[in-house]
């Protein structure tokens, strides 16, 4: 079922569509010398008034290259980068198949590269297009067969080079391609075609194949793309962001001409008859046009406003007016249903793009949505904010809503570094003097809520002496390139998820953790993930605990495994839907319908102290002395 719910909440999530823009530049930040404010630029950014990309997705625009020609750039790079791998030389016969949008651009970088090109097509006008362009172009819906077409046209040498840039599920492209090549010719796959591939084709004539991978080198890499690292040129000539400048360059020189490939302006206004008009063959390049914006326009904060007027038929005197920041899909499945059943008014959601909070403003009946989150602290009626955003902005957020004098929950980890720790520290002392109220400050340890976990404390309560408590977190396996592996953003998954299971034994033990030990798991070629550890906790009343994070195991094990051994008894959690007393008198076995790790719980308990003015459900002090025993393990870890 947690399954299904998590796909379910997917389902219906827009996806923000486009990749290539021109704009000029309004703001750089602190790290990029490249561009200045007033520059015209092009980017991959989606379609947007206002987008923000990193520098080496984006490109200065040359003078002579106007915005309509510059608007080309990004599509034309991903043909650039096809003909890269063809590597044609002066004089060779290439093949392009198919002459859509990309297809009539390799084609026009083809012959900027000397060689003599025939194109092959079942539109008669992309037919006529690609002809005024000046190639042997071949209308293949008359009938015509493209293999001794491209015998005749290379006077039964054969091709040198076949740049497929159709679309088809058919295997024949693919076959055409092979047969019509000369020995040891070279195909290079730039669409999408099927893939049932002849050994005979290739094996006889010894061809090469290749797929061609979008604008070329840095793409999906996010060391480059997000981070800004180039490749030296000395290495990489070509990346994706000088494919881009080559590309303005055939622009400025007129061997690239994409004035016949505009086939149709539409105001932003009508957006929706651009995509709609995708379906006809006809239509080349749609060309989106925004409105001008006026210097004050353009600093103006774009909010896009949702009137409700909820019904809180019974809502209490003292109500949690709730500002949300950060809407992703985390948010939308777990943090707005948890709120939904609360008496919560929910008046602001902001995320960084604006398409997830607009969207779940309208699911949620959220009373407005914004791409500014200054919106919300600066909302005298906002008495509670909840952060969900990434790891790395959670410190920065917690500070600001508790300097604006808002009550906090924030999704773990607290903070990514002893200094933010710090920070938060001070910064809710000054909060709690200046405002002259005890603020709240919850962070999402939901498994502290789960009925199961109310069961296993009551159980431990009862106890003399220390205990011994073991958490088993079978994590799974989660790429390197994932943003939670990233020390910048996530932090990795020790700070950003092992802090969960250590505050769990810190409260069911509920005493402070005095020690700190952790081993790691060293894997060759892991590159010090440090997902495989485990890690030991001493606490003042002498109980020990020990969580084993591990991200090695089968998914068929219980995902979470809690042990709890005290005064001759045993209990056992198994993910948060079984657990077992052994010797525990009046307790044998309680079994959940499905799981529940406690997220609608933590919420309520969360808005019901704003509400009524009650302490925060989880002390001030026992957040921080879990935030810096999780710190004082990832020192150990990142260490040994």
């Amino acid at each position: 079922m947690t399954t299904v719910e998590a796909v379910q909440s997917r389902l219906d999530q827009p996806i923000p569509l486009g990749y290539c823009n021109v704009g000029r530049v309004v703001k750089v930040g602190k790290d990029v010398e490249s561009y200045k404010v007033g520059d015209r630029v092009i980017s991959n950014g989606r379609h947007a008034e206002m987008v923000c990309m990193p520098q080496n997705l984006t490109a200065k625009i040359p003078d002579d290259v106007t915005d309509e020609q510059a608007s080309f750039t990004v599509i034309s790079s991903i043909a650039l980068q096809g003909v890269r791998l063809v590597e044609p030389t002066i004089g060779e016969y290439v093949c392009v198949m198919g002459l859509g949008l990309i297809g009539l651009i390799a084609v026009q970088i083809l012959q900027a590269n000397g060689v003599r090109v025939i194109g092959f097509d079942f539109d008669p006008e992309r037919v006529k297009m690609a002809q005024q362009y000046g190639i042997e172009a071949v209308d293949l819906s008359a009938g015509a067969d493209p293999v001794k077409a491209a015998e005749a046209f290379t006077g039964g040498q054969g091709i040198d080079a076949v740049l497929i840039t159709a679309a088809t599920k058919s295997h024949e492209v693919m076959h055409q391609a092979a047969t019509m090549c000369r020995q040891r010719g070279r195909i290079v796959l730039t669409g999408v075609v099927g893939l049932n591939l002849d050994r005979n084709d290739f094996y006889e004539k010894e061809l090469t194949f290749q797929v061609s991978c979008s604008y070329g080198p840095g793409r999906y890499d996010p060391v480059y793309e997000d981070q800004g690292n180039d490749y030296p040129l000395g290495f990489v000539r070509w990346t994706e962001q000088r494919n881009f400048d080559a590309v303005l360059h055939l622009m400025a020189g007129q061997k690239l001409k994409t004035g016949p490939l505009l086939t149709e302006r539409v105001p932003l206004a009508d957006a929706k008859k651009a995509y709609d008009m995708l379906d006809d063959k006809g239509k080349i390049g749609i060309l989106l046009e925004y409105p001008g914006m006026s210097e004050e326009e353009r600093n103006q904060k774009v909010i896009h406003v949702k009137a409700v007027e909820p019904n809180y038929d019974t809502k209490p005197e003292g109500q949690a007016v709730v500002g949300i920041i950060g809407a992703g899909g985390f948010t939308q499945a777990r943090v707005l249903p948890g709120l939904s059943d609360t008496y919560a008014r929910l008046k602001w959601v902001a995320s960084r793009l604006g398409v997830t909070s607009a969207h779940a403003a309208k699911k949620f009946d959220i009373e407005n949505n914004t791409s500014d989150y200054k919106m919300i602290l600066q909302d005298s009626e906002v008495n509670a904010v909840l952060i969900t955003t990434r790891h790395n902005s959670h410190a920065k957020f917690v500070i600001e809503a508790l300097q604006a004098g808002k009550h906090v929950f924030v999704e773990k980890p607290l903070c990514l570094t002893h200094d933010e720790l710090t920070d938060i520290k001070a910064a809710y002392k000054e909060a709690c003097d200046t405002y002259k109220k005890q603020l709240i400050v919850m962070v999402g340890y939901n498994r502290r809520f789960s009925p199961l976990t109310v069961d296993m404390k009551k159980q431990l309560s009862t106890r003399q002496s220390p205990a011994s408590v073991i958490f088993t977190a079978n994590a799974g396996y989660i790429p390197m390139d994932h943003w939670t592996q990233d020390q910048h953003q996530g932090g990795g998954r020790i700070l950003g998820e092992a802090c969960h299971f250590i505050d769990y034994l810190h409260y069911l033990i509920g005493e402070e953790i005095t020690g700190v030990r952790a081993l790691d798991q060293n894997i060759p070629g892991n590159n010090n993930m440090h997902d495989n550890a485990m890690i030991q906790l001493e606490f003042a009343d002498g109980s020990i605990g020990q969580v084993n994070y591990l991200s090695g195991g089968h998914k068929s094990y219980p995902k979470e495994r809690c042990e709890a051994f005290f005064e001759g008894k045993v209990m056992v959690l198994d993910n948060f839907r079984k657990l077992e007393g052994f010797g525990t008198k009046g307790f044998a076995k309680k079994k959940l319908f499905r799981q529940d790790k406690g997220h609608a719980a933590g919420f309520a308990a969360f808005v019901r102290a704003v509400e009524k003015g009650q302490d925060s459900p989880i002390d001030f002090d026992s957040l921080v002395n879990t935030m810096d025993a999780t710190l004082q393990a990832w020192d150990l870890l990142i260490s040994s």
